[in-house]
């Protein structure tokens, strides 16, 4: 299958970290999912009951990260997709994830980023 919907900039607020300080705060991550999906099949009906429902992903992406609470972005990363996989009638799924780190005084702040591809193409 080479069709894709894609989900980009899901910001999501969530606990997440290994550190002390990082397991008090909400912090900020952006998702981006890609998802094999057959759109010909939506697009033949014109019903949506045919196509993945990209609001409904983003909201279990949501709940899923929100929910774990979890100390490493590459946990949240692989639940997104492992539930994503799990849900949605798609064939493989791309997810990643990106985490801006804070550094003292903004000197050498970055951002993490990882990226995962689950299912078969």
């Amino acid at each position: 299958m080479s069709d894709t919907v894609s989900i980009r900039e899901l910001t999501v607020s969530a606990v997440i970290g290994v550190y002390d300080w990082e397991r008090e705060v909400e912090q900020v991550l952006t998702f981006a999912v890609d998802m094999a999906v057959d759109v010909a099949r939506a697009a033949a009906a014109d019903d949506v009951a045919d196509a993945v429902d990209y609001s409904q992903v983003a909201a279990t992406v949501t709940r899923v990260v929100r929910d774990g609470r979890f100390q490493l972005i590459e946990t949240a990363v692989e639940r997104v997709a492992e539930r994503v996989l799990a849900d949605y009638p798609v064939g493989w799924v791309r997810v990643e994830v990106a985490k801006p780190i804070a550094a003292s005084g903004g000197v050498n702040a970055y951002t993490a980023v990882i990226s995962i591809a689950r299912g078969t193409a």
